[in-house]
């Protein structure tokens, strides 16, 4: 499948319905980041006025994921991913806007081929961080992705 804003949409329409109702959007793909936004609002509220944690956390693995994704298009193998393990940090109430972004695509690339050739799965860490409308970091998600060139 060829990695596009839409065909991401379209993905999360059908097999994400929940973190695609919470108002999560892919905003960017490019080589080496990806860009995920999402809005404050009703449905991923928490009782303290601001975003809820997981929402926060679907829009960072959005992020993280697509570009697990993108790297496994590029590489034209048959790969398996699977987050492992995850770390989050919160700094400040998300409320507007948080904007989440992922670059480490040279890290997935290193996974794969090690992969290739060992024929093991390999694991590494991608960090995500959210920024409100003032560019401020309100969290921090870090996750361990495992692939496995089938």
């Amino acid at each position: 499948m060829k990695i596009t804003v839409k065909r991401i949409h379209l993905f999360m329409f059908l097999k994400l319905p929940l973190a695609f109702l919470a108002g999560v959007r892919v905003k960017d793909i490019s080589e080496n980041r990806v860009v995920v936004s999402i809005k404050h609002k009703w449905i991923n509220q928490n009782p303290f006025k601001s975003m809820f944690w997981a929402a926060q956390g679907m829009a960072a693995e959005m992020s993280t994921g697509v570009l697990v994704m993108k790297a496994i298009a590029v590489s034209k193998e048959k790969v398996s991913m699977l987050v492992i393990q995850q770390e989050a940090s919160f700094f400040k109430k998300a409320t507007g806007k948080i904007v989440f972004s992922c670059d480490g695509a040279t890290a997935i690339s290193k996974a794969i081929q090690n992969s290739k050739e060992t024929k093991e799965g390999q694991t590494f860490w991608l960090t995500s961080e959210g920024k409100n409308e003032l560019g401020v970091v309100v969290s921090r998600f870090v996750f361990q992705w495992s692939v496995k060139v089938k």
